[in-house]
């Protein structure tokens, strides 16, 4: 039996596998990949939630199927296989959504439906599943929904809270905070607001960690 073979499900290799993209190795702070919908669905903590399990279990699976698969996938072809992959997973997901949470679905189905061109997907796709063996792949695919579900549940949590005075649509602050005149903030509520979240997450990420900075 071969040292790989030996090597335990969970050593530190494929340990970081899923704690690097929480981190020094996020794909949306550091990679700066999947921005879009963090502009689209951070508005309530609820349809973040969805769309961050959404783009985990498309992710881990289009990792696995295409590792799995591999050998035979005829270079030339590769990037069609891996779209047809995705779009048949991220089908198979919107349809789930739809009938049960379909009050969520309404709001984020649209966007459910472009996880198909999410960079992240097709990124690890290309550069992780392609080259390696269906368990460390589906610990890449966990590790990067992870890390991409991380930065839209943090943005949408200060953009409901400051928003709507809400969060995943129970009121938090309280009636006598605006009956002293407290008034939520509209521009939380609008797309440029998640920008300005992400670049504050980036900008504590970086401080913390000089390494980055010189990294990239």
């Amino acid at each position: 039996m071969s040292a790989t073979a030996r090597e335990p499900l969970f050593s530190a290799k494929n340990k970081k596998l899923l704690s690097d993209p929480l981190n020094d190795n996020n794909p949306v702070t550091i990679q700066v990949l999947g921005i879009c919908s963090a502009l689209a669905v951070t508005v309530q903590m609820k349809g973040a939630l969805v769309m961050s399990l959404a783009v985990i279990i498309v992710t881990m699976l289009g990792n696995v199927v295409i590792s799995s698969m591999r050998n035979v996938i005829p270079p030339r072809i590769r990037i069609i296989v891996q779209l047809v992959v995705v779009a048949a997973l991220v089908i198979i997901v919107d349809q789930v959504l739809k009938a049960f949470v379909y009050d969520v679905w309404k709001q984020i189905g649209v966007f459910v439906g472009l996880i198909i061109t999410n960079c992240i997907i097709m990124g690890r796709l290309e550069a992780f599943a392609l080259s390696n063996k269906p368990w460390p792949s589906a610990l890449d695919g966990i590790g990067n929904g992870l890390g991409y579900g991380i930065i839209l549940m943090i943005t949408a949590f200060f953009k409901e809270l400051f928003g709507s005075g809400k969060l995943f649509g129970i009121q938090i602050i309280p009636d006598s905070f605006y009956e002293f005149g407290y008034e939520n903030i509209g521009l939380m509520l609008l797309p440029p607001s998640s920008l300005v979240i992400v670049a504050i997450i980036i900008w504590v990420q970086k401080a913390r960690n000089p390494k980055l900075i010189e990294a990239h």
